[in-house]
């Protein structure tokens, strides 16, 4: 199959797919924060106390994050057109029953099932990028895809707000439905067919559902960890259980015939450092975001506004630079953008250890907050690119599912991890204290640095390309063993001749 983009479209073609893929996406990270908003009103309506509230979150975060690996491979398999539609439709159609839902039961199911819609289309928005853009396109793509997602994120959980104070908490919900009727109508006119799952492409069943229960397991220990604690069976019994499964799934897909996830991708030194950046970096992100609101609200007196909307500098600056970023390295390479960026979001955490609870927001806040923006635009559009860029394009749906699930997993481990570790030092006074804050950032700095590393030493800059026209590609959705192989070397199924170091 060939790696090269689809057949050549419009510039303005290509634009109406980016918009869908934006549009797309963005409904995912906006209903991850937007319900945090609603959830007293959501209570005040239909009852269900505080359980009621913990799972109208994160049953939706559990569900996405368990099968968006699986999402990634239905899609190689499928098409990521085809996935890219159902996922949409699927999520607009749970958001009419959000917001219709006249028990907390159902409004949890339903939220469970727009966490299945988010993982079917998110690595298909991805894998439809691939698809579209050229090589020397995509990172400019990726960057604008980042920076919009960012926006919306953020934008999200305001507009939310206003939604509920002025009308009701269902309208967070019910927003979705334009937004999905116009994300269907520009799949259906823009996008293209796209490659269908190879011939004799089968669906790994059991790998798929190892893989979505160990990663359901893990998934829920680490959001129900910072409640009751590592010791709590609610949180060891479905940790241990989730990595029982995992390892399971691994040992299985490695002697499988048409394994879903084969471990040969992680031979290419782009791909496996790639993903280790990731970790390193949205580690470092969760503690950010989670232990600066608390030490603003509680140790310098924030409002619960103004201290979430304190990192706005962080989403402003990513919005102005990721597209540039992924455009040097789609001219230069990625290798010194996935190294210097990481190490200039660590010294913008590492200043954040200087900071006391009278900090003035100008001089105090906002420096460390645009270093760590500007470090992180440098990294983001560059290392998603290189990801998805270090496997076969007929395989892209599988892995920006990989990406994407060690993305979500680093920040519930930051946190889960980290915390415990504040708190042992500071105790109750964790939460308003100058001292556990510093401590939270020196470990970010360290985390997100020892990614910067990884990638100036590990990232390999991309040469001559190596025409793949008539191979079978990877393993990801089941193309059979002996099929596979076009690779000149062990960095990736689809490679980009090494340059240099």
């Amino acid at each position: 199959m060939s790696t090269a983009a689809l057949p050549a479209r419009s510039k303005r073609e290509k634009q109406m797919v980016l918009v869908a893929c934006i549009l797309g996406s963005s409904v995912v990270l906006v209903d991850s924060t937007v319900v945090n908003v609603a959830l007293p009103a959501i209570r005040d309506d239909l009852g269900g106390g505080f359980a009621g509230q913990q799972w109208t979150a994160n049953a939706y975060l559990v569900t996405l994050a368990s099968l968006i690996l699986l999402g990634g491979s239905l899609g190689d398999i499928l098409g990521e057109r085809r996935v890219f539609s159902l996922g949409v439709l699927g999520f607009g159609v749970a958001s009419v029953v959000c917001a219709v839902a006249p028990t907390i039961e159902l409004l949890v199911v339903a939220r469970a099932l727009q966490g299945v819609a988010g993982a079917l289309l998110t690595p298909a928005a991805l894998a439809v990028i691939v698809a579209v853009f050229s090589v020397e396109e995509r990172g400019k793509a990726v960057g604008s895809w980042t920076a919009w997602g960012a926006i919306g994120a953020v934008l999200g959980p305001l507009i939310g707000g206003q939604l509920v104070d002025a009308a009701s908490w269902r309208w967070i919900f019910a927003i979705n439905v334009p937004l999905v009727a116009a994300t269907l109508y520009l799949i259906a006119r823009y996008v293209p067919e796209g490659r269908r799952g190879r011939e004799r492409a089968k669906v790994d069943v059991v790998g798929g559902m190892m893989c979505a229960f160990g990663l359901a397991g893990l998934t829920f220990g680490l959001i129900r960890q910072p409640e009751v604690g590592f010791g709590d069976p609610t949180v060891f019994v479905p940790l241990a259980g989730g990595i029982v499964l995992l390892a399971l799934f691994l040992a299985y897909e490695a002697s499988a015939s048409h394994p879903m996830l084969p471990l040969g991708l992680f031979r290419s030194h782009n791909f496996s450092v790639g993903n280790v950046e990731t970790l390193s970096m949205y580690a470092g992100l969760s503690l950010l975001f989670f232990f600066l609101v608390l030490f603003l609200q509680n140790a310098a007196g924030y409002s619960a506004v103004a201290a979430g909307t304190s990192a706005l500098p962080i989403t402003v600056t990513m919005f102005l630079f990721s597209r540039r970023f992924g455009a040097v390295a789609d001219r230069y390479g990625p290798r010194l953008l996935m190294g210097g960026g990481p190490l200039v979001a660590a010294s913008g955490l590492a200043l954040m250890t200087t900071l006391d609870a009278d900090l003035d927001y100008v001089t105090g806040l906002l420096p460390p907050l645009l270093l760590f923006g500007l470090g992180l635009s440098m990294t983001v559009a560059p290392l998603t690119s290189t990801v998805l860029a270090s496997a076969d394009e007929s395989n892209a749906g599988i892995a920006s599912g990989v990406n994407n699930a060690i993305a979500r997993l680093a920040g519930l481990l930051g946190i889960s991890i980290v915390g415990p570790i504040v708190a042992s030092r500071y105790g109750d006074a964790a939460d308003a204290s100058e001292g556990a804050f510093h401590l939270a950032m020196a470990i970010g700095a360290g985390l997100v640095a020892l990614g910067g590393i990884a990638g100036l030493v590990g990232i390999r800059n991309p040469g001559r390309r190596v025409d793949s026209e008539g191979c079978a590609g990877g393993q990801l959705s089941g193309a059979p063993r002996a099929a596979a192989g076009c690779s000149p070397s062990p960095d990736a199924p689809r490679e980009l001749t090494p340059a240099s170091r």
